[in-house]
C-alpha cells in the first residue's frame, strides 16, 4: 500500500510539472488554458493560469465547491489570468471544473494536497469537506435503487446516502452482482458531495461485505400486507448466531402493530398482528437483531396494512406527511409534463400538486386526457428533492373539457354535465367578488356567471379571485364551465378559473 502511495505521488508531481508551462496552451481552438491541472498547497494559497478564449466564457457555478474561490469566473474574448484560491486543509481534496465557451467545454482539475483515504465514521463524513474520498463501514439500512446501487449506510454515529455503487470491475448499473442485502455490514470508499442538503458518497467502490447473521427468508402472506379489517403477518427468518433474535417495532407504529409470537431456533418465525384500520394505508419497518462475538447484525422487514382512502383538497394533500396513506384529489390538469408516463400538474381551488405518473407507461396517452380536463386521482403523498408530489396515482374518474369559441358555445344546448373552456378578453366586470363578467373573443360575447378560484370551491372560497389575481378589464381569461340560460340569456355558469394573461 505504501509503494502504491509513493508511485501515485511521483506520478502526480510529474503530471503537474508537464502541464505547468505557460507557453503551452492545451486542447481546444475556441478556449485554451496554460494548464489543465491546478495545484494548491495544503497550507492554503493561490495558483494562476492563463485562459485564452475566442469569445465569452464562464465556469459552471454549480461545479465550484465551497472550499474553492475562482477569480474571475467569467470573461470575454482574449487572454485572462484566472486565479484559484483555497484555505488550508488537513486533508487533500480535488475537484473537476468545466469552462464553457461557445459550444465547447474545457476541463480543469484542481488539486489541493494529496488525498489519502482514511477510515471515517458517518458523522465524520457528514462534517468533512466535499470532494474528499472517504472509507466508511456501516450497516445497509435500506436499498433505494438496485440498478445503480443507491442505498443508505448507517453506523452508530449517523447515516450517509450512497449514490451509485460500482461493481467489482468498476462498472456501473450492476449493483445486484454484489448480492448486497439490508443488514449486511459493508465497507465502501468514495468521494463526498452534497446534493440539495443530502450528504452523499458517489459511485463508491465496495471494499468488503460481511453478510448479516440474521436474514428475512419470507412472508405469510407473501406481500406482508394486513387487510383493512385487521389480521396477522408471519415473517420467516434464518439466524446463524446462537444468541437468538430480538425484535424492534418503531415507536410510531407501536399503537397499531404488536407481536403475537416468536417460535423456532435457527429458523425463527415472528408473527405480528394489527387491529382494524380506520385511517389510510400504513406501514412499519421492523428490525431483527442478533449478536455474535460482540458484533451486532440486523435485518429489516416492512409490514403494510391497507386503509381507507382519504378524500381531501390538494392543499390538505400537500400538508400531509409522506407515507403509504391513499388520498383522493380532484382538480384540473394545468400542465402535461410527460405524456408518456402521465406526469402532470393538477390544481383545485386550494392549490396545485405535481403528479408523478398516472397509471402505467402509456396509460395517460391512451386515455386521451389533456390540459383543461378534470381528473379524480388516488395516490400516495410522496416527495422529490423536498418538493411534494403524488406517486402511484390511479385515475378514478375524468371529465372532458372542450375548448370552443364563444359563438360555437352559444349554439350549444344547456347541459350541466358538459364542460367547455372559453378564452377571451374581459370587456366588463359585473361583480368583482364572485367574478361575474363579460367575455369577448371576436366571434361573440358571453356572460360568465361566476369565475371561481378552482375546482371544488364552495361558500366564501369562491370569492375574490379577480382581486387576488389582479385580473381587470382588458385581460385575457380562460375559464371552464357549463352552458345554461337565465331569463332567456345564455351564459357560462359557475366558471372555474384556468389561466389569464395581462393586457399589453
Amino acid at each position: 500500500m505504501k509503494l502504491k502511495y509513493f508511485i501515485s505521488f511521483f506520478a502526480l508531481v510529474a503530471l503537474l510539472s508537464a502541464c505547468s508551462d505557460d507557453d503551452a496552451m492545451t486542447l481546444l481552438d475556441e478556449i485554451q488554458v496554460s494548464s489543465s491541472y491546478v495545484s494548491i498547497a495544503e497550507a492554503g494559497g493561490s495558483n494562476t493560469i492563463t485562459l485564452k478564449a475566442k469569445e465569452a466564457w464562464s465556469f459552471d457555478d454549480e461545479e465550484i465547491p465551497a472550499w474553492l474561490t475562482i477569480s474571475p469566473k467569467n470573461g470575454g474574448a482574449g487572454e485572462t489570468k484566472v486565479t484559484f484560491s483555497a484555505d488550508a486543509t488537513p486533508d487533500g481534496r480535488t475537484t473537476v471544473l468545466h469552462v464553457k465557451c461557445a459550444d465547447k467545454s474545457q476541463t480543469i482539475n484542481v488539486i489541493q494536497g494529496l488525498s489519502v483515504v482514511k477510515p471515517a465514521t458517518c458523522a465524520e463524513v457528514i462534517a468533512g469537506p466535499e470532494s474528499k474520498t472517504y472509507r466508511v463501514t456501516g450497516t445497509v439500512k435500506s436499498i433505494v435503487n438496485t440498478t445503480y446501487g443507491n442505498w443508505y449506510l448507517e453506523d452508530e454515529t449517523g447515516e450517509v446516502y450512497i449514490y451509485g455503487t460500482l461493481d467489482a470491475k468498476g462498472g456501473t448499473k450492476n449493483f445486484l452482482s454484489w448480492g448486497m442485502e439490508v443488514g449486511d455490514i459493508v465497507t465502501v470508499e468514495g468521494p463526498k458531495t452534497v446534493y440539495n442538503g443530502t450528504v452523499e458518497l458517489v459511485d463508491v467502490t465496495v471494499v468488503n461485505i460481511q453478510k448479516s447473521l440474521v436474514k428475512v427468508e419470507g412472508y405469510d402472506p407473501a406481500d406482508a400486507t394486513i387487510p383493512v379489517e385487521g389480521g396477522t403477518v408471519a415473517i420467516n427468518l434464518s439466524c446463524k448466531s446462537s444468541e437468538g433474535v430480538s425484535v424492534e417495532i418503531p415507536e410510531e407504529a407501536k399503537d397499531w402493530l404488536g407481536i403475537v409470537s416468536v417460535t423456532g431456533g435457527a429458523e425463527p418465525v415472528v408473527t405480528f398482528r394489527a387491529p382494524a384500520n380506520n385511517g389510510g394505508d400504513r406501514s412499519a419497518t421492523v428490525v431483527f437483531k442478533t449478536t455474535d462475538k460482540g458484533k451486532e447484525y440486523t435485518a429489516q422487514a416492512t409490514i403494510y396494512q391497507k386503509g381507507s382512502i382519504v378524500a381531501c383538497s390538494i392543499n390538505e394533500f400537500l400538508e400531509a406527511p409522506v407515507g403509504d396513506t391513499q388520498y383522493r384529489i380532484t382538480g384540473v390538469i394545468t400542465k402535461v409534463a410527460n405524456a408518456t408516463y402521465g406526469n402532470v400538474y393538477v390544481r383545485d381551488w386550494s392549490g396545485e400538486t405535481y403528479v408523478y405518473g398516472i397509471g402505467a407507461k402509456g396509460d395517460f396517452e391512451a386515455s386521451g386526457l389533456k390540459e383543461g380536463d378534470v381528473v379524480t386521482l388516488v395516490g400516495k403523498r410522496g416527495e422529490y428533492k423536498e418538493t411534494p408530489q403524488m406517486t402511484g396515482a390511479v385515475l378514478e374518474e375524468s371529465i372532458t373539457v372542450t375548448p370552443i369559441s364563444i359563438d360555437e358555445f352559444l349554439d350549444k344546448d344547456d347541459d350541466p354535465n358538459t364542460y367547455y373552456m372559453l378564452t377571451g378578453t374581459i370587456t366588463e366586470i359585473a361583480n368583482e367578488v364572485y367574478g361575474n363578467l363579460y367575455l369577448d373573443d371576436e366571434t361573440n360575447t358571453v356572460y360568465v356567471y361566476g369565475c371561481y378560484p378552482g375546482w371544488g370551491a364552495t361558500g366564501d372560497n369562491r370569492k375574490n379571485l379577480l382581486a387576488t389575481m389582479g385580473i381587470v378589464v382588458g385581460d385575457q381569461l380562460s375559464v371552464i364551465g357549463v352552458k345554461s340560460t337565465y331569463k332567456d340569456t345564455p351564459q357560462l355558469a359557475n366558471g372555474i378559473y384556468f389561466s389569464h394573461e395581462k393586457a399589453q
